[in-house]
């Protein structure tokens, strides 16, 4: 009996040093869609430098009225393995993003590119969505 008590015991506290933020990962095919590619120009409005994943908001004019995008990025650490910094996009920039919308909400989206107007590319990143 004394046993079976100390291994709930150890299970218990074993299951409390495991982080659930892991669990609400997503894969990029389970909110995206390869089929339905975007493209937009706009106007950068807030830079989120946080996990799991950044992103970026951009006000795009659509038939006569502003909307905006919420994009999705990899993870902050990838962001910074690919030598990006929370600086590199500020509100008030012009850019052009490209990537893939998500499944049911048309507004959203996992970013595969962002450029300036100047034509630098400030990020370029893939789909997977796996771990990024």
């Amino acid at each position: 009996m004394n046993r079976r008590i100390v291994r709930i015991a150890l299970l218990g506290a074993a299951a409390g040093a495991i982080p659930l933020t892991g669990s609400a990962h997503h894969s990029f095919a389970s909110e995206f869609d390869r089929d339905q590619p975007f493209e937009i120009a706009g106007t950068v409005t807030e830079v989120v430098w946080t996990n799991p994943h950044g992103r970026v908001h951009v006000d795009v004019e659509e038939n006569g009225e502003i909307v905006t995008y919420d994009l999705e990025l990899p993870a902050v650490a990838a962001l910074m393995r690919q030598g990006w910094s929370r600086n590199d996009l500020k509100p008030g920039d012009r850019v052009t993003a490209t990537g893939h919308r998500a499944r049911n909400r048309p507004h959203v989206g996992r970013a595969t590119r962002i450029s300036l107007d100047n034509g630098e590319a400030v990020f370029i990143g893939g789909t997977r969505g796996d771990d990024e």
